[in-house]
């Protein structure tokens, strides 16, 4: 019975406070116990009012800080109306936390001093569209600092287009006012130059299908300037529930990074024509030279040879010492001949006159016998028909490739091996060696490499190394076989196209 009556006297919160909107609580001040809480209070901490009862003020509110309420208690008198507040971080039953400013207030009940709490949600409208006026602002500034245009694009599910939103860049890169843009979304596609259309729209439909990142460089025409810009697009798409697809992102004018690239291009082919050319004037060089060594300075040779046999036929038998001198000379005669004979070949062998396939067999059979090591060539045809140029590059790119063999790959086999498919040529070259590790092939240095890269690249094909699958390394070569149709049709694909705006798009 008495304890009836001590819960009878523990003070309780009015029924009009425990209907109340708001989250009100009532607190013992001098021990800060709970001694009642409403249904917002309970709802809102997913407790019931008995669970509630046994928690303090720190329970409710983990983050805060003794002191901190002993100060903010400090400003109470117990004079009426005399009011505090406390913000707080109160933790929902599931770990959840939620913004609360309390105002905090003393009163008397039955003789004892009591604390009321009143909470008000940080997340009423007042303070919500506070927060979001500060959002506002922060992304008003963001977009302001931002180069090029922000916008949202929305592709509806029956087709039309739309700009829910543009940014103040609009007019600087488009030409055109966001309110424009409003109106008509359709200017937009229309600045789009005709070559570029297609892909806009190839790309726009496949992020759309994907709903995945959409990033598509074109050229717009601005008509006002009687200028091309090109543009790049990035955005994320989502999907909206009415089937339209919206994307957020921003285009930038990239005119001037995409000009350089294009100059930078045209300059390394420039240097490719540069470099084949030198290439082409060195093997004409090369071929003048074996020739005049041959058939000049060879024929000399020869004939020296010749008439300094007629002159020993006719030297005195009896004095050995110009005999001895005779023969000395016709030696040396010799060795100048085998020497003009060997330069002749290196500067360009003659067998390349029969044909790639004899060109590259000899020069095995070469290789195997200076550098030692064993060397087997292959070829599915016995003549391929080449252009005397183009026979030329691949013989020295697998001349070079011998050679750098021998000087670095400690090999004891090699394997050269010519195909010739239906338009392509092929030519690989295996060896047993050491390897080679990435690093070494992009040396600064490694010009032989580098060499047989770009003769490769000036025969329109491409050069590969590749590790191989007992060790060492293949070096595979595939050019493709032009007609004279092939080539006039890639000349006038590779022409400069006109910069300037299509008739349909000025």
């Amino acid at each position: 019975m008495k304890k009836a009556n001590a819960m009878h006297d523990t003070p309780r919160l009015a029924p009009a406070m425990r209907a109340a909107t708001p989250e009100i609580y009532l607190f013992d001040a001098a021990s800060l116990q709970l001694l009642d809480a409403n249904d917002a209070a309970c709802d809102n901490l997913q407790y019931a009012r008995k669970q509630l009862l046994a928690m303090t003020p720190f329970t409710l509110a983990p983050q805060l800080d003794a002191q901190q309420l002993a100060a903010v208690l400090a400003t109470l008198d117990d004079s009426i109306g005399a009011q505090a507040r406390l913000h707080v971080q109160q933790r929902r039953r599931d770990g959840s936390l939620y913004s609360l400013s309390l105002h905090l207030s003393r009163a008397h009940r039955h003789g004892r001093a009591l604390l009321l709490a009143e909470g008000e949600d940080l997340r009423t409208p007042q303070a919500t569209a506070a927060a979001l006026a500060q959002v506002q602002s922060r992304f008003n500034a963001i977009v302001s600092n931002t180069p090029g245009l922000v916008y949202q694009f929305c592709l509806h599910a029956d087709g039309r287009a739309a700009f829910p939103y543009l940014s103040d860049g609009c007019q600087a890169l488009l030409g055109l006012g966001p309110a424009q843009l409003h109106a008509r979304p359709e200017l937009f596609y229309q600045l789009i130059l005709a070559d570029d259309r297609a892909s806009y729209l190839e790309s726009m439909h496949a992020s759309k299908s994907a709903l995945w990142s959409w990033n598509w460089e074109g050229r717009i025409w601005i008509d006002a300037w009687k200028d091309v810009k090109w543009i790049n697009l990035r955005s994320t798409p989502r999907a909206l529930a009415d089937g339209t697809v919206q994307w957020e992102g921003i285009m930038t004018n990239i005119t001037e990074s995409r000009l350089e690239q294009i100059e930078v291009r045209q300059s390394r082919a420039r240097l490719a024509e540069l470099t084949a050319h030198i290439d082409k004037v060195k093997e004409h060089e090369r071929t003048r030279l074996a020739r005049e060594l041959h058939d000049d300075l060879g024929g000399n040779l020869t004939a020296i040879k010749m008439a300094l046999a007629m002159l020993a036929r006719r030297l005195p038998p009896d004095d050995p010492q110009l005999q001895e001198k005779a023969d000395y000379v016709d030696a040396l005669v010799d060795r100048s001949i085998d020497a003009v004979h060997r330069i002749s070949l290196d500067l360009r062998p003659s067998m390349l006159d029969l044909g790639l396939v004899a060109a590259l067999d000899w020069q095995v059979k070469e290789f195997a016998r200076q550098a030692g090591i064993e060397c087997q060539f292959i070829s599915n045809r016995q003549h391929i028909e080449l252009e005397l140029d183009q026979a030329t590059s691949l013989f020295r790119i697998a001349q070079e490739a011998l050679t750098n063999i021998a000087k670095h790959a400690q090999a004891s086999k090699v394997s050269v091996r010519l195909a010739r498919q239906r338009q392509h040529i092929s030519l690989s070259i295996a060896d047993n060696g050491v390897g080679m590790r990435l690093s070494d092939r992009a040396k600064p240095q490694s010009f032989g490499i580098r060499g047989m890269a770009e003769r490769a690249s000036a025969l329109g094909g491409t050069l590969s190394l590749m590790d191989g699958p007992g060790g060492g390394t293949i070096l595979s070569i595939k050019i493709r076989l032009t007609t004279a149709r092939e080539a006039i049709i890639a000349a006038a694909a590779s022409a400069p196209a006109h910069s300037g705006p299509s008739p349909d798009t000025a």
